[in-house]
C-alpha cells in the first residue's frame, strides 16, 4: 500500500491526515519519507501505542508527526477545519454499521486536488477465506454475504469497489484507481502455509509478487481487501 500511495500523493512536505490510523503503520513511513502527518484516532491505547512507535523514530520524523484523539466521525472539527493533501483511512469502514458519516469526513477534510485513500474489505471475495480453511458451508453462505467474523475475531462488513466509488464521486471525490491488498499471502496462510516473516529475501519476492498483483485483472479482484484512491475536485 506504500507503493500505491506513493504513486498518487505530491511530493513530501505534503499534508497528510491518517484517520483511524492506530499505531501509526500506514502514516509513519510517509513521515519517515518527509510527509507532514496528523494521525487522528479514537483509542487512547492505539495513541499510546503510536507515541511509543514515534520515539523509537529520528526527532526531526517526530516532529513531523501530529496525534489527535477523537473519533472519525468528528475528524472535521478535530482538526480544527484544517484541510489535508492527503486523507487516509484504512481498515476501518468494514467495522462501521454505517459508515456514511466517515465517508462524509474524510472527503471534508481533504483539500481540493487532495487524495483521499481507503481500504475496505472485499465483499466479492467473500467466500474465498472460508473455502480456504475448508469451513465450506460458511463459504457457500458467503457468495450472497457482505458481512463475517474478521481476522480480529470482531463482526466485518465489506464493501465493494464499485459503491465505494460512487459515495466519494458523490462527495466531489474522482475516484483515480483502485488495488488489491493481501492476496496471495492470505491464502497461503488461511490455506494453512507458514511464512518465514524473518526470511528478508523471500518477504522482498512476495512483496514484488503482491504489488504486481495488486494492480492487475483478474488478481486483485480476489483480494481479501481493497485500496481505493481518488482525488477532490479543485473547486
Amino acid at each position: 500500500m506504500h507503493q500505491q500511495l506513493l504513486g498518487h500523493l505530491p511530493p513530501p512536505p505534503a499534508s497528510v491526515l491518517d484517520v483511524g490510523g492506530g499505531a501509526g503503520n500506514q502514516s509513519f513511513p510517509l513521515a519517515q519519507a518527509g510527509y507532514q502527518v496528523t494521525l487522528l484516532d479514537p483509542s487512547l491505547g492505539m495513541l499510546d501505542k503510536a507515541r511509543l512507535r514515534l520515539t523509537r523514530l529520528p526527532e526531526e520524523v517526530q516532529q513531523r508527526v501530529t496525534l489527535v484523539h477523537a473519533d472519525g466521525a468528528d475528524a472535521d472539527a478535530a482538526v480544527g477545519g484544517r484541510r489535508f493533501d492527503a486523507v487516509l483511512c484504512h481498515g476501518v469502514l468494514g467495522y462501521l454499521e454505517d459508515p456514511t458519516p466517515l465517508i462524509d469526513q474524510l472527503c471534508r477534510c481533504a483539500a481540493p486536488g487532495g487524495i483521499v485513500s481507503i481500504m475496505s474489505g472485499n465483499a466479492k471475495a467473500g467466500a474465498v477465506r472460508p473455502a480456504m480453511e475448508q469451513r465450506w458451508d460458511d463459504a457457500l453462505a458467503a457468495f450472497d454475504a457482505t458481512r463475517e467474523i474478521g481476522v480480529l475475531g470482531l463482526p466485518t462488513r465489506g464493501d465493494t469497489v464499485e459503491e465505494l466509488s460512487e459515495q466519494i464521486r458523490s462527495r466531489g471525490v474522482a475516484p483515480l484507481d483502485w488495488y488489491g491488498v493481501w492476496l496471495f499471502v492470505d491464502w497461503l496462510e488461511f490455506g494453512g502455509t507458514e511464512l518465514d516473516p524473518e526470511d528478508a529475501k523471500q518477504a522482498q519476492k512476495i512483496a514484488a509478487v503482491e504489488l504486481e498483483a495488486s494492480r492487475r485483472d483478474p488478481y486483485r479482484q480476489l483480494s481479501r481487501v481493497f485500496h481505493l484512491v481518488g482525488r477532490k475536485g479543485e473547486s
